[in-house]
Formats: structure tokens, C-alpha cells, sequence
């Protein structure tokens, strides 16, 4: 806000002694009257750190209480320049947990006899449970199998799927199995060699309910669902993540712009080692990657936040660690031997750019600055200052 102040007379006729003198570089006049000055208006970022500020910069606060007639001169301080670095990066906890935790529906009829441990490993070609006496296996694949797959199958891609694991795991070694979607006799023939190597019964035939497909050819077991003699039914069986571990933070909204996809972060880990990261996903609400809160940083009060999922480059590091607490920095610009003050020392200039109030004995100077880094409420400023200058800033 501008507005016009009157100094006092020192005496009748004669104009105050105390008239502020322009720096050499600030371009300003040195008499008696005053060019009209007006508080600093900052990026959004600031606004909170400078709010309320506004009228201190329409009078002299460096001068004593009541030296402006009529009213009384609004409260001041002054605070030394500084020389140090100055960063913009920022710090968020979180926590460390395994990657997209997911529910496996068991198709079929029948009963449970054999589950998984908690935390175990199940490769993709490996049991993942048992029903009525035959191994479930895992296999890799985005879409579950709904029908039975063998001889006179229609085309599709459950086949192609099918098709594609059968070759992966090595069962169609010297067939020259094409994959695609249809179900050929030599399908049929890797399906038995499958089976053969399970100690199954030996159709051709991949019966609804023997496979579960899943994106990842490795899970860990996060949860049981069921108890050994449950009948299978169309609630969740288990709960499985993925094999390595991620980071995972809810940053507070005015944060969230500091976290981009595939953005490079450096995660703290409990043990006090750290491990770089890249930011692979934000969520807004729920957990890591769609999961409702399990193992990840948790909401509160029923508020949605943004879930941001980090994958880490060192899995051994993170492994030692295990699930845990976490810091996650992101790395923002950084300014070395700088000259900082607090942006309430900053004064918007209306020929543009800004200036400090440098305090000279009981008088000040206005010299203009040029504005560098800006973080936590800080400035760096270059000019006509140096260290140890004390600048006004408002109470």
C-alpha cells in the first residue's frame, strides 16, 4: 500500500535533517521529499511469510515511537545480513513398504489345504496355494483366466497369455510354439509337460481355478484372507505385494508441487543410510499405488491426500533397512556463500525490482538488490550489502 508521509520540522521553516539518502546505485533522490515506496509482492510462496506487513511500510520504523506527528510509528526491529547456503529443497516422512499390494480371488470350487506363509517368496511357475490336494500356480498376466484352456479352446488372448508363460517357463522348448491366440496342438503338448513337472494329472487341459494370473513374476505374501478348510468363495484368498520395497509420503498440499513423475528424490532410511529414488506415481487418495492404506503413510481424519510411490535404486540397501520409517528429501536449487536476509526486509521498488532499509546510526539508506534463491521465508540478495549490514524488518 503507498502513502504519502510528511516529515517533521526540526524547527520552524527548516526541513528535517533526517530526510533518508538515497544509495549510490538505488537511483533514488536524496531531498527532502520522499519517493512513494510500496511492501514487497512476492510469489504465493512468500505471501504467507510477509501477510500483514503492508502498512509498516508506509512509515519510518526505524525511528522512535511517535516521531511521526499525529500518530504513533508501528513497530520495528532490524536483523543482520547473513553469509551461508541457502537450499530449497524439502523434507517429508514417510514410510518404507512393499510395492502394490494385491488382492488374489480364488476362481473354482473346492477347499483350501495348503496356504502360503506370511512373507514368503512365490516366483511366477510356483505354488502359490493348494486346493483339494492340487497345487494353484502363479503365472504372469495382466488378464485372469475365466474358462478352461485346452484342445477346441476359442481364440483369444487368455490363450495368448497362456501361451506366452508356457514358453517363459520353459515347457515348449524344441515345439517352436508361436505366441499367439490360438490353442494348437502344440499348446497342448507344452500344457502337458507343465503339468507332468507339477505331478499332476496329465490332460492338456488348463482347468478354471489351477492358475492365478498376476502383472508380477514374483510376489511376497502380505496377508491371508482364509484359513486352511475354507471354501473357496469370491472374497480375497490372500494379499500379495510385489517383491521390492518402495517409499511412500503424503506431502501436504502446498508441497505437492515439488514432486513431478519420474522426479529424482533421495530417501533417509531408519538406519541412517540413504538411498536414491524416482518418483513413479501420485495418487490422490487412498494408498501406494490404489492400495486402501495397507503398509502405506496412512490419511487422516478421513481426508484424501495424494499418495506419492517411490521406486528405489538400491534394493539390497532397502532390504537391510525392511519396512520402516522414512525422510524423503527432495532435492530443490542451492545457493553457496549467499547473502540471505528475511523476505519482510524486501521492499518492492516502483521503478521494479527491490531494495533493503540499510541501517546507518539513526538514520537508514534504501539500496536496491537483486533477488536470488528464495526458500524457507529467506532471501538471497545481491548488491550494495555485505555481511553484518543490519537491515529493517517489521516486528
Amino acid at each position: 500500500m503507498n502513502r504519502t508521509h510528511t516529515e517533521p520540522s526540526a524547527a520552524a521553516g527548516h526541513s528535517s535533517a533526517a530526510a533518508e539518502p538515497a544509495s549510490s546505485d538505488s537511483g533514488l533522490a536524496s531531498g527532502g521529499t520522499r519517493r512513494k515506496r510500496r511492501r514487497v509482492v512476492l510469489p504465493l510462496v512468500l505471501v504467507a511469510a510477509i501477510g500483514g506487513a503492508a502498512a509498516w511500510g508506509a512509515t519510518r520504523p526505524w525511528e522512535p515511537r511517535g516521531s511521526v506527528a499525529g500518530q504513533p510509528a508501528l513497530g520495528h526491529g532490524v536483523v543482520a545480513v547473513e553469509e551461508g547456503s541457502l537450499s530449497s529443497s524439502i523434507q517429508v516422512g514417510g514410510t518404507l513398504a512393499y510395492d502394490a499390494p494385491t488382492p488374489v480371488i480364488a476362481s473354482g470350487r473346492g477347499t483350501f489345504t495348503a496356504l502360503p506363509a506370511v512373507g514368503s517368496v512365490v516366483k511366477a511357475g510356483g505354488q502359490l496355494y493348494e486346493v483339494d490336494g492340487r497345487p494353484v500356480v502363479l503365472m504372469t498376466g495382466n488378464r485372469p483366466l475365466w474358462r478352461d484352456l485346452g484342445p477346441g479352446a476359442g481364440d483369444g488372448p487368455d490363450v495368448e497369455q497362456l501361451k506366452r508363460n508356457l514358453v517363459a517357463l520353459g515347457h515348449a522348448d524344441g515345439l517352436g510354439l508361436a505366441v499367439d491366440e490360438r490353442f494348437t496342438p502344440g499348446t497342448a503338448t507344452a500344457v502337458k509337460r507343465w503339468q507332468k513337472a507339477l505331478g499332476v494329472k496329465q490332460t492338456g487341459t488348463v482347468a478354471l481355478g489351477s492358475v492365478v494370473m498376476l502383472p508380477q513374476a514374483g510376489v511376497r505374501v502380505h496377508k491371508l484372507g482364509v484359513q486352511l478348510g475354507s471354501p473357496l468363495g469370491a472374497t480375497s484368498a490372500l494379499t500379495v505385494t510385489g517383491t521390492h520395497l518402495v517409499a511412500v509420503v503424503q506431502p501436504a498440499d502446498n508441497q505437492l508441487s515439488r514432486f513431478t513423475p519420474h522426479g529424482k528424490v533421495v530417501v533417509k532410511l531408519a538406519e541412517g543410510g540413504t538411498v536414491h529414488g524416482r518418483i513413479r506415481s501420485l495418487i490422490r487418495g487412498g494408498g501406494a499405488d490404489g492400495d486402501e492404506g495397507d503398509g502405506g503413510a496412512g490419511g487422516s481424519g478421513g481426508q484424501q491426500k495424494t499418495t506419492v510411490t517411490i521406486v528405489l535404486d538400491d534394493q539390497r540397501q532397502a532390504r537391510q533397512a525392511g519396512p520402516s520409517s522414512v525422510t524423503v528429501n527432495v532435492v530443490g536449487d542451492t545457493a553457496a556463500d549467499a547473502l540471505i536476509v528475511p523476505v519482510t526486509a524486501l521492499l518492492a521498488l516502483d521503478g521494479g525490482g527491490y531494495g533493503v532499509k540499510v541501517v546507518s546510526g539513526t538514520t537508514t539508506r534504501l539500496v536496491k538488490v537483486r533477488l536470488g534463491l528464495v526458500a524457507d521465508a529467506r532471501a538471497q540478495i545481491t548488491g550494495a550489502v555485505k555481511r553484518g549490514d543490519q537491515v529493517v524488518i517489521p516486528k
